[in-house]
């Protein structure tokens, strides 16, 4: 039953995944392109509805997968998933930049940073 909530969910994710850029401070949230994005209660609802779960389900089952890509990505692991697209931490180098206030050099320390490399089959999709 897990395997099926978990093959039920990315499903969905591939079908119902919009770019969201969240404007702080407002009732509302734009996509990329200005048109109103998905909010996380109309994504579980939207979930429920293709899978036939109740929202309660849906938003534990969206919250496991959650978890889990982010358990593993932190971990440094790569995950794939075909259709959708691939998950993976990525690393920056050390490098010099400038404080934009002073212009003083300063140096950033390596980081580490999630990345998330959409699917040919997802941005086919994407440009319908």
């Amino acid at each position: 039953m897990k395997s099926f909530l978990f093959v039920s969910l990315i499903l969905s994710l591939t079908s119902a995944f919009v770019p969201m850029k969240v404007i702080r401070g407002n009732n509302f949230a734009l996509g990329a392109d200005g048109p109103p994005a998905v909010k996380k209660a109309d994504f579980v609802a939207a979930v429920s509805e293709k899978t036939g779960l109740t929202k309660i389900d849906s938003e534990a089952a969206l919250a496991a997968v959650i978890d889990t890509i982010t358990e593993e990505v932190s971990r440094g692991r790569k995950i794939s998933m075909l259709g959708f697209g691939t998950f993976k931490l990525s690393e920056r180098k050390e490098r010099m930049g400038r404080n934009p206030k002073t212009g003083e050099a300063i140096l950033i320390k390596a980081s580490k940073t999630p990345s998330f490399s959409a699917s040919k089959t997802f941005k086919e999709k994407c440009n319908q």
